[in-house]
């Protein structure tokens, strides 16, 4: 018996410790199981370490392993059918997503990293073709979560009576300082921005406008519902307002919500005509509120800034230190990004078009709110009255509870940072922690400067400043995402839609790490180490990097109510955003608002509009008069808005219903100069009655159609040694008048004249064909050298004719790969040329170099270098008129 016990108790011993084997073998199993990494942009690639993706830069992500233990059996899985380890079935073509660890990790241990330096979408709604996600459990959990900790907030009722608001507002020219320089400004009532405009739901905006200045204007109102004779367009919803005119606009106000005003007449808004109008509900939030209009001011005249940009100046990129010539590019390690930039007909990416001198909230850089004391919740009723300008928006005191957008409300969503773009609105809570002044940061996209809204009174706490942009990183992205047609095209298994990802994401440090990550460096050993903000040395940015920033995206907005569009016929319409960035050409579907029809709908019903972004810039698209739904995977629920910004390879939908009675609605992108350019069309409702503020309908349109149809003029004039070089243009959409003269400083380097007169084909406006005069005179010079030898015949064995040529001639000019111009041409006198040659080589950021050869057996080489806006210090070379150096005037 004895024996039988101790074989049992053997047996039993061997059992547990074979038991307790394989359990080490599968912790050992967990524990030894090789961690890889990857790229969320390029699935392709995997690596043993962490660092940054080869191909485009951004940080690599950990992958997700290939064998996972199972949960215990009984416990539930997160979604039913779907394994607890599968992250809720996200699968994305063999692309794994990061399992680190956050915060908000769930209980289960499985959480989506939320590395959303991406504007639209990292989280809940979040839809890419080939890929589920079935994360909305979660989203509406952040959203409790959200609404939980912003707590009950009291109501207000306004039991006044609805009533008629009068404004008088007198617009006039003033002189400003914002920048070190007094600048013209346009001021309302004196104020800049305008007066806030107050009312609740209800009454009757009676509103006269007094025009004190020189020139025509108008007001419009941005998002409201009213009728379409004062939404405030100047030459298709009414005249303009003439010098010394007084204009009565008059409406019922039918919503509520955070919205602005701002003058729809050529530049103005961008030097002071932009105004909170803030519509009360019948009760309202007891809480303190404050709006803030955010804008930008340069010191330079704005229609100086939009020639400037037809104009291909690149003097705002030199301004705000992003110029990525050859030397910056050889220095960072992307001299074949910078070639392959240039080999599809790229020049440098670009963030923003303008440098502005400064960034402004409600009027000022640095705007103090004392008032405020600790545990206040504090309502921000923000509006971006920038012309061009998206702003980045963050809170020292800790998160922002976004509330409503464009006026509209939505589930509170709790977020690290949100983006604004140019014309839209948000409704955001923040919290006043502590007896302390708390920065509300606003930087601009390009990071280039930031303002401050101070909230609090006592010792100032710092927001995190954000690090400058990586061009390069940025740069190399889109030359991915650009064919040698100009087109943007889909990534491997990514199909951009509802704003599911911000494809600047790569050039954000904060998001990707450095640019050129430092292994061995100290720092790198202490990841985790961070200087407090308020302490951190001027011009220093200490803190560590954080992949777990909540950013702000559409598919985080969900309406509180059911948005669904009412019973009706349903029309699709398709846009594609173009443009040119060479020539600041900004189109729908390649065409400007003078060369398009207006698009005809009936009343009652519905239109969806699919819009791709085929440019290389972002747009805010704006409907007047109507809120749209945003289809973003939240279904009824779906937010309304009368903004969706658009990034580049985005396609994003949007519905509305056609409510209105009647009248002419503009549907445009924001961004004032590519408005001004022509990216816009006009919706017309069938059989509308007259409106009685546009007598003449025919002259009306004619003078709408000439903003996009103005010419632009610009030259370039060199004075010296050797002689005089210089072109002129006037240029505007399409056509191109231009003329061009070498002058030696005598008969025998020759006098040379070239006039001619042409059109841009095609969407990338590449081909120039055209006609002309040239001028040709040269005394025989019996000592000329020439690499060529004589030049008595062309390369065609044609008698040239340089010593005396006056003819007409035709030709064609071509931009080719490396922004190279190939221009053959014929004269009068069936002479044949070829030329071909570049303006404007970045050498460095500064200094450009310009080369041209032709079957004239001519050729010419030389640098500029740009001292200041309009002034260079030049030098060149020519087969004709020698060496010299001088100086060169651009304008």
């Amino acid at each position: 018996m004895k024996k039988v016990l101790f074989v049992a108790m053997m047996l039993c011993f061997k059992q547990v410790a074979f038991a307790q084997n394989d359990m080490q073998n599968m912790a050992g199993m967990q524990k030894k199981q090789p961690v890889t990494y990857t790229c969320p942009m390029h699935p392709e690639i995997h690596s043993t370490k962490p660092g940054n993706c080869p191909k485009c830069g951004m940080k690599l992500v950990q992958e997700k392993p290939k064998a996972m233990a199972k949960k215990a059996a009984g416990t539930p899985s997160k979604a039913p059918g779907k394994k607890a380890d599968d992250m809720s079935g996200m699968k994305m073509d063999g692309m794994k997503m990061d399992q680190k660890k956050s915060p908000t990790e769930k209980p289960d241990g499985m959480h989506m990293s939320k590395d959303t330096g991406k504007k639209a979408g990292d989280m809940g709604g979040m839809k890419m073709d080939g890929m589920k996600m079935d994360d909305a459990g979660e989203m509406a959990t952040d959203m409790k979560t959200a609404k939980a900790k912003l707590g009950p907030i009291k109501t207000l009722v306004n039991n006044v009576p609805p009533r008629t608001v009068r404004y008088d507002l007198y617009i006039a020219d003033t002189i400003v300082n914002y920048a070190g320089k007094p600048k013209r400004a346009i001021a309302v009532n004196g104020s800049i921005p305008m007066p806030t405009l107050t009312f609740t739901e209800g009454d009757t905006a009676e509103i006269y406008v007094h025009n004190k200045l020189k020139e025509e204007t108008s007001l419009h109102w941005h998002g409201l519902y009213l009728p379409n004779r004062y939404d405030g367009v100047p030459n298709l919803t009414q005249m303009p307002i003439m010098p010394g005119e007084t204009h009565l606009y008059k409406f019922p106000i039918k919503q509520h919500g955070t919205h602005w005003y701002h003058s729809h007449t050529g530049l103005q808004e961008q030097i002071g005509m932009y105004g909170a109008f803030i519509m009360n509900k019948r009760k309202e939030w007891n809480i303190p509120t404050l709006p803030v209009v955010l804008s930008e001011w340069t010191n330079m005249n704005p229609k100086e800034v939009d020639r400037s940009l037809h104009a291909a100046s690149d003097w705002f990129a030199i301004q705000k230190g992003t110029t990525q010539s050859y030397l910056e590019a050889i220095k960072a390690g992307h001299f074949k990004t910078k070639v392959a930039n240039e080999w599809k007909h790229m020049n440098a990416m670009d963030v923003s078009d303008v440098y502005y001198d400064k960034f402004l909230i409600n009027g000022k850089d640095q705007n103090e709110q004392p008032q405020y004391k600790a545990g206040d919740k504090v309502r921000l009723r923000i509006a971006n009255g920038g012309a061009t300008s998206y702003f980045w928006l963050k809170y020292a005191g800790g998160k922002v509870t976004v509330v409503a957008s464009d006026g509209n409300d939505v589930d509170p969503v709790e977020v690290d940072r949100l983006i604004i773009a140019p014309s839209e609105t948000y409704d955001v809570v923040v919290t006043i922690p502590d007896s302390k002044s708390y920065e509300f940061l606003v930087t601009p996209e390009d990071r280039t400067k930031s303002a401050s809204l101070w909230l609090g009174k006592g010792e100032k706490v710092y927001a995190e400043k954000m690090p400058k942009l990586k061009y390069f990183a940025g740069m190399k992205m889109m030359n991915d995402m650009m064919d040698m047609s100009g087109n943007m095209v889909q990534m491997d298994g990514m199909k951009m839609q509802n704003q599911t990802m911000d494809m600047n994401a790569v050039m954000y440090p904060e998001i990707t790490g450095a640019d050129k990550p430092q292994a061995d460096d100290k720092k790198s050993a202490m990841p985790a180490m961070q200087m407090a903000n308020d302490k951190s040395m001027a011009g220093m940015n200490m803190a560590a990097d954080n992949s777990d920033i909540v950013t702000l995206n559409y598919g985080m907005l969900r309406d509180p109510h059911n948005t669904t569009l009412p019973k009706g016929p349903m029309r699709e319409l398709k846009f594609d955003l173009t443009g040119n960035m060479n020539r600041y050409v900004w189109t729908m579907d390649n065409k400007t608002v003078s060369e398009s029809d207006r698009i005809l709908i009936k009343k009652g019903e519905n239109l969806r509009i699919i819009l791709y972004n085929n440019s290389m810039m972002r747009h805010p698209m704006h409907l007047h008069g109507h809120d749209f739904r945003i289809i973003n995977g939240q279904g009824e629920n779906a937010p309304m808005k009368n903004v969706v910004d658009i990034m580049p390879m985005e396609r994003d939908t949007i519905e509305f219903n056609a409510s209105e009675p009647g009248g002419d609605w503009f549907f445009h992108c924001h961004i004032l100069y590519h408005m001004m350019s022509g990216m816009g069309r006009i919706f017309s409702y069938e059989d509308s009655p007259p409106n009685p503020e546009i007598p003449d309908p025919k002259l009306a349109r004619k003078m709408l159609n000439m903003d996009d149809q103005m010419p632009h003029f610009m030259g370039k004039l060199g004075l010296e040694s050797n002689g005089s070089d210089a072109q002129f243009m006037l240029s505007n959409t399409r056509w191109q008048a231009s003329t061009m003269w070498h002058l030696g400083t005598n008969a025998k380097m020759g006098y040379e004249s070239e006039t001619m007169v042409g059109r841009y084909i095609g969407r990338n406006q590449w081909l120039y064909p055209y006609i002309g005069f040239d001028y040709h005179y040269k005394k025989f010079n019996p000592n000329e050298k020439n690499i060529f030898g004589s030049d008595y015949k062309n390369l065609f064995g044609q008698v040239s004719n340089k010593n005396n040529r006056h003819t007409v001639v035709a030709g064609v000019a071509y931009t080719l790969p490396m922004l190279f111009v190939a221009d053959a041409r014929i004269d009068g006198n069936g002479k044949l040329r070829f030329q071909l040659g570049r303006d404007d080589i970045p050498v460095s950021s500064r200094l450009r170099f310009n080369i041209m050869v032709n079957t004239d057996k001519e050729y010419a080489a030389g640098l500029r270098y740009i001292v200041t806006k309009y002034f260079s210090l030049s030098t060149h070379y020519d087969s004709d008129m020698g060496l010299g150096g001088g100086l060169t005037l651009t304008y």
